[in-house]
């Protein structure tokens, strides 16, 4: 691979420095600096510190809210509302382009191709070049009606409904024969159906005749008469198809979804074999090969295939289509393929895709803000994302990080590190220059630069083993592998090579196996750590027994809401074709209870206070109990610094899954899979995690662990290296054994960089 100048564009003008002044979002403690513009900015520090709050919550926020303004007020109002950030001064800012890990629309019409334009452009290629001629390139678009397969409507899968998933065929419509959702007796729909007249509501279903039975299911949308109206008729599995099948699966409800994973059978479409195109589309080819045929390959090997293609009429195009796919590859997702729903990427995946759309870029002088880019990238794949990043700043970009490898923060050209702690006791910057003084700075991050983690001298004795057998999901190649219980076990390797594939895909839904990734959690803007843990239960027993109350008042849910904001804190005011803002509640002052409320205490604090806390202050305040326990394993995890009342949604993928972690982790006797916990840990925080999973161990438990940190590598008692490549290059099991012999006698990829990072431990 091409590598890159280190050495930094030269400074052109005074004007080369981002300043920010007096800085407030979040615990910001009115933080001001400089930040050299086209340069590589990395900051550190531990979770919680504001580094977030800095450089998205103020810089990024503030930059893309200053290009909303030049907008008119009728286009501001179709772009989401961003409010001013609390910052007295923010000079010399370029346009930002923001590249974070938030998950890709989960659209099954959205996939690599259509994200990247690749598939776009392929698309013009085959029109031009394939052979029978198709027609223009939205004949090959599977969005499009003219492209799609008539049958799936070019989603590639079919659904099927089972009739006895909503229906109980021995009730009459009355006794409530309709199980699905919305159906109840006396609801809307289903009076449509009991006043159509088509049928005796009397009657159970099985009575039917054949006539009534296809009426009553499948009868296609007709008027009829009802009361005196024009009502629209239509058979029940026509309607649920409507209700549920035709909008995307993360817009519904959890009581839809819930409804839609009983009751429909999904299948791939007989009509275009999942290929999601028509026959007209599916018969044009180019060297024997159709469009369906190029999404579905590795983009590794589609690359090799357009190189191979040459043809003056499109070769702009072809040239174009080229880069992407490099790029793909050389961004290390060269094993995905340009048919893969982006809803099925992970964060880390996502966001390098992301990447993809500004390296081809001609745009300089532009502001890159990246969140962690080597999350789920082996170190074998960091230093391509390092030269990645070192070429958008030597464009004359300016490239600002939020990190903790030391492998990216060794590339920086200025380092801002914050804290000195999380939350309250962070938001204050420990030292800005460069990588070198940090070093010797004396602060958490420039002490944990240089450390390593020492092999386990003596991996614990297993007590059994749990097997998988036969493993073929993706691009498993029938692997068999048996997994030690009761021990430390990390499953390695490059990003795709098939760990998650092995282990989820095999272990996800056995007895006695708890998964706790990082998938979004369930809950509204309402939801915080109290409520999600059931922290807030014995919270609110002990205010109400101590001040002789109902437990509901301590509930901004419930009875003690402020009847202004509805216990939210903040009020939301739509400015019609203007973006809408959020404001903190004047009658509560954002404390989300009403006065009388807070009235009462509990050992001189109001239940505002309490959920204003954060967990390791509460610890001190909640001395024993249910209370202390809770708070006892949400600290266990890391997360300390968090408030008891902070909103859910403002949680990272990492703290997610510690969240998950500490409702978990008081059963005994488990298995725990648990996905890269170390994304957004500080170097420092590294330790107590290993810390907390040798607790997990140590107290009768099988911890499995996913992860590319090479700490938790050499902490393991067993580990499981899957490769040697990624994608068909994967798939294989290529050691088992303890880290020791790993690093002694193995040489796949992940043994030569374990035996680099051990050789230089102290």
């Amino acid at each position: 691979m091409t590598q890159f100048d280190s050495t930094p564009p030269s400074p052109a003008d005074g004007h080369d420095l981002i300043e920010v002044r007096g800085a407030r979002e979040n615990n910001l403690a009115d933080v001001s600096l400089d930040l050299p513009k086209r340069r590589l900015t990395v900051f550190t520090g531990v979770s919680g510190s504001g580094k977030s709050s800095l450089v998205f919550g103020t810089i990024a926020a503030e930059s893309q809210r200053l290009i909303n303004e030049t907008y008119s007020a009728f286009v501001q109002g179709f772009m989401p509302s961003l409010g001013r950030p609390d910052v007295d001064a923010l000079r010399n800012l370029s346009a930002a382009i923001i590249v974070d890990q938030e998950r890709m629309g989960a659209n099954s019409r959205s996939t690599v191709g259509t994200a990247t334009d690749a598939h776009t452009m392929l698309r013009i290629v085959f029109s031009r070049l394939g052979e029978p001629h198709a027609g223009t390139s939205s004949a090959f678009s599977f969005n499009n009606a003219e492209g799609m397969c008539p049958e799936c409507e070019g989603l590639g899968r079919v659904s099927q409904i089972d009739v006895d998933e909503i229906v109980d065929r021995d009730k009459s419509l009355n006794e409530g024969a309709i199980t699905a959702p919305n159906f109840a007796v006396d609801s809307w729909y289903w009076k449509t159906i009991v006043d159509s007249g088509l049928f005796d509501p009397d009657t159970p279903l099985r009575d039917y005749t054949p006539e009534q039975w296809e009426d009553f299911l499948h009868k296609p949308p007709t008027k009829i008469k009802q009361a005196g109206m024009n009502v629209t008729y239509e058979g029940l599995v026509v309607k649920i198809q409507r209700l549920f099948l035709s909008k995307d699966r993360e817009s519904m409800q959890a009581h839809a979804k819930a409804f839609v994973d009983r009751a429909v059978k999904f299948a791939r479409c007989p009509a275009c074999d999942g290929a999601r195109l028509n026959e007209a589309a599916l018969a044009s080819r180019i060297d024997g090969r159709n469009i369906a045929d190029c999404s579905a390959m590795q983009i590794t090997d589609l690359a090799e295939f357009v190189r191979k293609v040459e043809e003056p009429s499109v070769a702009p195009v072809l040239a174009a289509l080229r880069g992407t796919l490099e790029s793909l590859v050389e961004i290390g997702l060269g094993y995905l393929s340009l048919d893969r729903e982006t809803g099925t990427l992970s964060g880390g995946e996502s966001q390098r895709v992301k990447m993809v759309r500004h390296l081809g870029s001609s745009l300089s002088d532009v502001t890159y803000v990246f969140d962690e880019p080597t999350v789920g990238l082996h170190p074998h794949d960091i230093q391509r994302m390092n030269d990645l990043l070192l070429r958008l700043r030597d464009k004359g970009n300016t490239v600002l990080v939020v990190e903790h490898k030391p492998e990216v923060v060794e590339i920086a050209d200025h380092v801002v590190d914050l804290g000195p702690g999380a939350g309250t006791e962070g938001g204050r910057v420990c030292y800005t220059g460069d990588v070198a003084g940090l070093r010797a700075s004396g602060t958490l991050t420039g002490r944990h630069l240089g450390h390593r983690a020492r092999l386990r001298e003596e991996a614990r004795p297993h007590r059994g083993v749990l097997s998988i057998t036969g493993a073929n999901a993706h691009n498993l190649k029938d692997v068999g592998v048996d997994l030690p219980l009761g021990v430390l076990t990390v499953v390695t390797g490059v990003a795709g090579s098939g760990k998650s594939s092995l282990i989820h895909g095999s272990l996800g839904g056995r007895d006695g196996v708890v998964t706790v990734d990082q998938s979004p959690i369930r809950g509204s803007r309402r939801s915080n750590p109290a409520t999600y843990t059931g922290l807030l239960d014995p919270i609110r027993t002990a205010f109400a027994k101590a001040n002789k109350v109902k437990a509901a008042l301590f509930s901004a849910n419930s009875e003690g809401a402020c009847p202004n904001c509805k216990g939210l804190g903040l009020v939301y005011t739509d400015l019609a074709m203007m973006a809408g803002v959020a404001s903190v509640c004047e009658q509560c002052e954002g404390r989300r209870f009403t006065p009388e409320v807070l009235t009462y205490k509990l050992r001189g604090k109001d239940i505002s206070e309490v959920l204003a806390m954060r967990i390791s202050e509460a610890r001190d305040f909640f001395p024993s109990g249910q209370s202390r326990a809770i708070l006892d394993r949400l600290d266990d995890v890391g997360l300390g610094y968090v408030s008891l009342g902070q909103p859910l949604t403002t949680l990272s993928g990492g703290e997610r899954q510690r969240l998950k972690l500490a409702i978990r982790m008081a059963e005994q006797g488990r298995t725990y899979i648990l996905d890269e916990p170390t994304t957004g840990l500080h170097l420092a925080d590294v330790d107590k995690l290993l810390a907390l999973l040798d607790r997990l161990v140590d107290a009768g438990n099988t911890v499995i662990v996913i992860e590319h940190h090479q700490a938790v590598m050499a902490h393991a008692d067993w580990i499981v290296d899957l490769g040697p490549g990624a994608g068909h290059d994967g798939g294989r099991v290529v050691f088992t054994g303890t880290p020791a012999d790993l690093v002694k006698n193995a040489d796949t990829l992940t043994a030569r960089h374990l035996r680099e990072y051990v050789s230089t431990a102290p």
